[in-house]
């Protein structure tokens, strides 16, 4: 069913600072939205933290929700208590009202998972971060969303106070002050929940695009569930006696989605690993029974190629996503563990996965067919679609679609109701859907989006480059790797390590190129536009 004229809510905003909602695209540049799973038609009134959390004192109080390393665990009951503790320190303390965005950040544990809830539960907006990410990147942010409140793990704070962001209040967690945010006094009575309109702003999620700024993609408090009523419950069909894990932090909507939202959803649980590299994953995967693994194809690569033997048989779903799934690592999956990758892609501006497919359904070496609730099309340049088996532009409609906040790239994204991934695919005869590749400059490494330019920027602030042109090189292991091609001032010296250090000091660590190739001058056009297909060809990546 078609909602072409679902664009802005009729229903009354509770929201008291009204600066999301107003940053909204115009109604015309917004994509068609589609509802037409029954389950899909949400009440006009709908906070989605508590639907996840479900009733107090409900039959699933007493069940696992998250579980840590050590082997413990919270129950339902022990997150909806600590939740609507914090939900009262953020209104009554920190003054926090509906509607006000507030800053995230820490590794991925339940603390961070019971932040985000209590801010959607308080109706306020949640902006989660990496804990990677460095005070320029930070700052950005925080102007962008025009963000006031922080609630960072002890252990992150350093950079975000280094980021400078005007009047901001901060308050830290997991610490030994007074006024941690866990030791801060709250009545022990629930929290109503505000009582949001379903397309009341619950979340800005931030991805790179082509250009450096990033882009913050708004999300209603349905889109939330809209993802685990569509491809969890379609797709991966999780059950309560579930164990869900993985390597994507929560400030990607990939972990979200599989972390949080998911297993919440399905009243299952998920164990939440603050490192989760190949073999740590396969530590515990053995460890405690994991049988719902979300990560990218380099780390099921790397767990193959991990030396010790490790017991995967509680696994039954597999899910990849962040960069293409190679056919000949799905095999090797299959055949070491008997299980069959789901295939699948996302974007943060659609929340999460609306392309995959499971079990018998699923081809080796295809993405997989519209997730149920979602259907897509391959087009060309011009928005008409293309024949059976000829490249073309993947472009997507939902229950969800791209609202870029305050971004004149909306036009780019959404064109005649439809989202445009920025991907080039072929669609079989039988309706399956195959990667080709990035249509645009986006560096796909080890499941990461990152955007060239936004690495060029940051080489450029550095005073010994003149020019830089940034680049993914493709890579057995990581897919493609970060390559920068520089220009010197004169006199400066050719020095790798130095732009390296230098880097790592203004960008998360895996936007920081692999390789530097130092040349006299970068190719452009008679107009002076850099021609960054020439650097991508083999023959020329490697001259000086």
């Amino acid at each position: 069913m078609d909602h072409p004229s679902a664009h802005v809510s009729p229903h009354v905003s509770a929201h008291v600072d009204t600066f999301a909602r107003d940053h909204l695209p115009p109604p015309d540049q917004w994509p068609e939205l589609r509802f037409d799973l029954p389950e899909l038609r949400y009440p006009a009134r709908l906070n989605c933290a508590a639907e996840l959390l479900g009733p107090a004192g409900g039959e699933d109080a007493g069940r696992p929700v998250f579980r840590t390393p050590g082997g413990g665990a919270w129950t339902y009951g022990d997150l909806a208590a600590r939740v609507d503790r914090l939900a009262h320190v953020l209104t009554a303390d920190l003054g926090v009202v509906p509607g006000n965005r507030v800053l995230l950040r820490g590794p991925t544990t339940p603390w961070l998972a019971a932040c985000w809830l209590a801010v959607l539960k308080a109706g306020a907006i949640a902006v989660t971060v990496l804990a990677q990410q460095r005070p320029h990147e930070l700052s950005t942010v925080c102007e962008i969303a025009r963000v006031r409140h922080a609630l960072c793990d002890i252990r992150s704070v350093d950079d975000l106070v280094k980021a400078e962001v005007p009047g901001l209040r901060l308050a830290a967690y997991g610490g030994d002050a007074p006024d941690d945010l866990l030791r801060r006094p709250a009545p022990g009575v629930p929290f109503p929940a505000v009582d949001t309109a379903a397309d009341d702003v619950a979340l800005i999620a931030f991805t790179s695009g082509t250009t450096g700024r990033p882009k913050g993609c708004v999300h209603f408090h349905r889109d939330v569930l809209a993802i685990a009523d569509t491809f969890s419950a379609r797709v991966l069909g999780p059950r309560p006696d579930d164990v869900f894990a993985g390597s994507p932090p929560l400030g990607f909507t990939f972990g979200l989605g599989g972390l949080v939202v998911f297993p919440m959803r399905a009243r299952a649980s998920a164990l939440l690993l603050e490192e989760a590299r190949p073999r740590q994953l396969l530590a515990a995967i053995a460890e405690h029974r994991v049988t719902v693994l979300f990560t990218a194809p380099t780390a099921y690569r790397a767990m193959l190629d991990a030396p010790a033997a490790h017991d995967t048989s509680s696994l039954r779903r597999c899910v990849s996503a962040g960069e293409n799934l190679p056919a000949a690592t799905w095999h090797a999956w299959h055949e070491r563990t008997g299980v069959r990758i789901v295939n699948g892609i996302g974007a943060t501006e659609l929340l999460h996965i609306f392309i995959s497919a499971a079990g018998a359904d699923i081809r080796p070496g295809a993405t997989g067919v519209p997730v149920p609730g979602w259907r897509a099309r391959v087009q060309d340049a011009d928005g008409r679609p293309v024949p059976d088996g000829t490249p073309g532009l993947l472009a997507v409609q939902g229950p969800v679609g791209c609202r870029y906040l305050a971004d004149p790239r909306q036009r780019d994204y959404v064109r005649d109701g439809w989202n445009i991934t920025g991907d080039t695919y072929v669609r079989d005869g039988d309706g399956y859907f195959r990667y080709v590749a990035r249509a645009d400059d986006m560096i796909i490494s080890a499941g990461y989006n990152i955007a060239g330019p936004e690495v060029e920027d940051a080489l450029l602030r550095h005073p010994d480059v003149a020019e830089a042109a940034v680049v993914g090189r493709p890579d057995e292991l990581r897919g493609q790797v970060v390559v920068a091609y520089v220009v010197v001032r004169e006199g400066a010296a050719r020095d790798a390590e130095a732009l390296r250090a230098y880097l790592k000091s203004e960008l998360a660590p895996y936007k920081c190129p692999r390789a530097f190739v130092f040349r006299s001058a970068l190719p452009r056009t008679a107009t002076g536009k850099l021609q960054r297909f020439r650097l991508r060809d083999p023959g020329t990546r490697d001259q000086r």
